[in-house]
Parts: structure tokens; C-alpha cells; sequence
């Protein structure tokens, strides 16, 4: 199964080590196509270089034809995770999203109120929660 991870990177890297975990966790379930989100080298400059146009295609090839399953950690608002998930949404993916409440932070009704969809959930969560809440998660699509 090929996974897409999304999580911030411009919009702020505070949340990497709950990345970190999470994508560790994800790889027990397929292969993480971004994994490199949750890379603690990758700065809030995202990629090196000029490479806006590229990394927009080839996520969006990834999206359209190579993953399954989106998970995001939508806590730190990102404009790109975003815009990932309403495309995930319009092809009709699978979609996770996590949201820490107790960050202080609101969740966007536009993803909090996408749950009524079937494929696409919102989980709330605390730190020590984000692995069982992916094996449950993982679970439940494979007795599917």
C-alpha cells in the first residue's frame, strides 16, 4: 500500500518529532511516499532550489496515481496540506486527518466539517495517542 503523509513544512516545522513518529509508524503499513516530511533536516524553507512547479506535480501525480491512503497532521495550519487534502477529497481518496486540540489551535471547519464524508475522517488526539490511533485506523481499512 503507498501512504501519503502530509504534515506542515512552510507553514512551520513545530510539529516534526510527531511527523517523525507517525511516518515511523505508517511504514509498518506500506510505503510512505513522503516520507520526507517528517525529515528534521527539512527546514520551513521546504526543498532546496526553485523547484515550486516540480514538487506541486509530482505530489499531485502521487495523489492521483500512486497512494491509497492520505494521513495529515493538521494541526500546524498549512495552506499545502490543504490543498492536498480537497484534492484528496476530489479524487476520492482515503483520508485521515489528526488534530491535537490541546495545541490551543481551532481545526479549520473547512477539514473539520469534510468528516461527514465517509472516506475522509478527523481524529482528535494527544502526542501519546498518534500511534494506536494509526494502528486502529489501519485496521479498520484492512478488515474492509
Amino acid at each position: 500500500m503507498n501512504i501519503y503523509f502530509c504534515g506542515s513544512i512552510r507553514g512551520g516545522r513545530q510539529d516534526v518529532s510527531i511527523y517523525q513518529r507517525a511516518v515511523k509508524k505508517l511504514q509498518q503499513y506500506g510505503t510512505v511516499l513522503t516520507e520526507h516530511v517528517s525529515s528534521g533536516s527539512l527546514s520551513d524553507e521546504g526543498e532546496d532550489g526553485d523547484q515550486d512547479q516540480a514538487i506541486h506535480d509530482r505530489d499531485v501525480m502521487w495523489l492521483w496515481f500512486s497512494v491509497s491512503v492520505i494521513v495529515a497532521e493538521v494541526t500546524q495550519p498549512s495552506l499545502g496540506v490543504g490543498y492536498e487534502l480537497g484534492r484528496a477529497m476530489e479524487l476520492n481518496k482515503r483520508v485521515l486527518c489528526l488534530f491535537r486540540p490541546s495545541s490551543g489551535k481551532v481545526l479549520s471547519a473547512m477539514i473539520r466539517g469534510a468528516s461527514t464524508n465517509s472516506l475522509f475522517q478527523v481524529q482528535d488526539y494527544t502526542e501519546d495517542e498518534v500511534e494506536s490511533i494509526l494502528e486502529k485506523y489501519f485496521d479498520s481499512i484492512a478488515k474492509k
